[in-house]
C-alpha cells in the first residue's frame, strides 16, 4: 500500500491537511528568519522544505490532483519562460 494511502487510512484527510498547512508555515517562518534575520538556518530550511514536499504530495494523493498539477505547471513554467524572455530582451540577459 502507498505510503500516502497509509497516512489518509490511519490520520484521515483533515488531519493530514491541517499538517499540510502546519508544515508550509513552518518553512514560511524559516524563510522568514533567513531574510529579515540574516539568521544561518539552510538547514532547517532543507528540513522543512523536505517536509511541505512530502505533505504536498499527500495533498495531491488525497485529491486525485497530481496530473492536474503537474499539467497546471508546464503551463505556468511556460508564461515564466514568456516573461522572462521578454524582460531579458528589454533589460539584456542577467550573467
Amino acid at each position: 500500500m502507498n505510503i500516502y494511502k497509509r497516512a489518509l487510512k490511519v490520520w484521515g484527510k483533515d488531519a493530514q491537511m491541517l499538517q499540510v498547512i502546519e508544515e508550509m508555515s513552518e518553512l514560511t517562518k524559516e524563510i522568514l528568519k533567513n531574510i529579515n534575520r540574516k539568521k544561518d538556518n539552510v538547514a532547517e530550511i532543507i528540513e522543512e522544505t523536505a517536509d511541505v514536499e512530502i505533505m504536498l504530495q499527500q495533498l495531491k494523493y488525497c485529491y486525485d490532483i497530481a496530473e492536474d498539477v503537474e499539467d497546471y505547471k508546464k503551463e505556468k513554467l511556460q508564461k515564466i519562460e514568456k516573461r522572462l524572455d521578454e524582460w531579458e530582451e528589454k533589460h539584456g540577459a542577467v550573467a
